[in-house]
């Protein structure tokens, strides 16, 4: 294969380039800065990720453009994810500076970790091969592990990244094992060549093909924590710091998404018939054990990971159908989930203090008695995420359920619907205690002031979208060139 490189993929890799050449540059600035001037660092890093979306907008496609010898493509849809990867974490960065102070772990690698975790991201949303996939993800995954185990002196820390890195490395494992049966069938890494190989009848090789979608979908499974390879997700949402669990649990889910589209929707959507009773499988035991565990939990960082297991369910709801529409309701609902997420557990790190965190259930009882606006933005999120109408998560479970009846799967869309009355009740409980139960902490609530008009925000953005949710559905459905 041979690699060129010209003045269009200079272009069109610019936010990519200069995320790379800010996170060294920033890297290499907080090794030399003394600890009263480590605000710096935050403040490269966000410069950096406000810079970056802007390049992205700057250069939005009008339409797929390939680049680096067909390995990288620019698209709307690509674009879109990465904008809202990018404020998402710039967000999630400003949530945890206050918290990570208040533990002595205001240090620079968390926001170059971050940068880098970003950066890989950005290379799955755009990947055009299957190489660049398996580099992009193993980014952001080997990012992401050394930000768990961060915080050295903790146990239960340490523990969950150990954990997170073992199987990590067994789905990384599958998924390349996966790929290369792929790569060994059609003697190409190209998504495009790839699909046009599985457009042709191959009924001697289907078998093999068969076998390397089986271990690429195992391997997905594990990188979105879908049953029954969502083993890490509770003990690593638990165990790391929350301002890490926060930062896990929103932005790299849109490169989850994306990895989905890249792999399924781009390169084996022939092979649809077969990877969607798999995708329905799995869909099915996320939304049951996700919604039935989580009800048994009394930590909230560990419920919400049982809640991201089932949310995980109902984001794989759009792509099974394999139709346009599907994959834009998916979109939809991942972008949805994300600020749900986001804010959820900025509302932990609001509540928590030195000393002290507030991930137990029990510690937002009586919240309305501490503060009625902030109970009315947790009250916002939980009501959002157990799909109450008119709140915008309903309208994203809404559009993944009418894609199903358009594609004759009535049937799921009845479970779907059943699972989520069911999550519905430990959302509700949450509204509960907040209102009616007693407070066990009286003192007020010690946050800064740029944290408490962000929550603020995340939480009135949210009930707004829910409003007038066709502005965020027709940006999904115009990325897919519907509409």
């Amino acid at each position: 294969m041979t690699f060129t490189f010209t003045p269009t993929d200079l272009t069109i890799l610019l936010p990519e380039i200069t995320l790379l050449t800010m996170a060294c540059l920033t890297l290499a600035i907080d090794a030399y800065l003394p600890q009263n001037m480590r605000n710096l660092t935050y403040q490269l890093a966000q410069g950096t990720l406000i810079g970056t979306a802007l390049l992205v907008f700057a250069t939005y496609p009008q339409q797929p453009t390939v680049a680096m010898s067909n390995m990288f493509v620019s698209d709307p849809m690509g674009a879109v994810l990465k904008i809202f990867a990018l404020l998402i974490v710039a967000v999630a960065f400003l949530y945890s500076k206050g918290y990570l102070q208040d533990r002595r772990m205001f240090k620079g690698e968390y926001f170059v970790l971050g940068l880098f975790a970003t950066l890989g991201m950005m290379i799955m949303i755009s990947a055009h091969s299957l190489l660049t996939i398996y580099l992009g993800l193993e980014l952001l995954s080997l990012s992401l592990y050394t930000m768990v185990a961060m915080h050295r002196d903790s146990q239960s820390a340490t523990e969950a990244a150990m954990k997170y890195f073992v199987l990590g490395a067994i789905a990384s494992g599958m998924l390349l094992y996966g790929m290369s049966i792929l790569y060994g069938v059609t003697n190409t890494l190209d998504l495009t060549t790839l699909a046009q190989y599985l457009n042709q009848p191959q009924s001697d090789n289907h078998t093999f093909l068969l076998f390397g979608l089986v271990f690429v979908i195992v391997g997905l499974a594990f990188k979105l924590g879908a049953v029954p390879f969502h083993m890490w997700v509770p003990d690593v949402y638990q165990g790391a710091p929350t301002a890490v669990t926060l930062f896990i649990s929103s932005a790299p889910k849109l490169a989850a998404f994306a990895l989905l589209m890249r792999l399924l929707a781009d390169g084996l959507q022939a092979l649809h018939s077969d990877w969607q009773s798999i995708l329905i499988l799995l869909s099915i035991l996320s939304m049951a054990l996700g919604n039935l565990v989580a009800i048994a939990q009394t930590n909230l960082k560990r419920m919400l990971a049982y809640s991201t297991i089932a949310h995980v369910g109902y984001l794989m709801l759009g792509v099974l159908t394999a139709t346009k529409g599907g994959y834009a309701a998916s979109m939809f609902y991942v972008l949805v989930y994300s600020l749900m997420s986001l804010g959820a557990f900025g509302m932990i790190i609001l509540l928590s203090r030195a000393g002290f965190e507030a991930e137990n259930i029990s510690d937002f009882k009586g919240l309305n008695d501490r503060s009625p606006w902030y109970a009315f933005i947790m009250s916002i999120l939980m009501l959002s995420m157990a799909g109450v109408p008119p709140m915008l998560g309903f309208w994203a479970k809404l559009s993944v359920l009418n894609q199903l009846v358009e594609a004759g799967l009535v049937w799921l869309a009845v479970v779907a619907v059943l699972f989520a009355i069911i999550g519905a009740f430990y959302y509700l409980r949450m509204v509960w205690m907040m209102y009616f139960e007693k407070a066990q902490d009286t003192s007020p609530l010690q946050a800064n002031m740029d944290l408490r008009v962000a929550i603020s925000a995340n939480g009135l953005v949210i009930l707004l979208l829910g409003m007038a949710p066709n502005m965020l559905m027709t940006l999904c459905l115009g990325t897919l060139g519907i509409g």
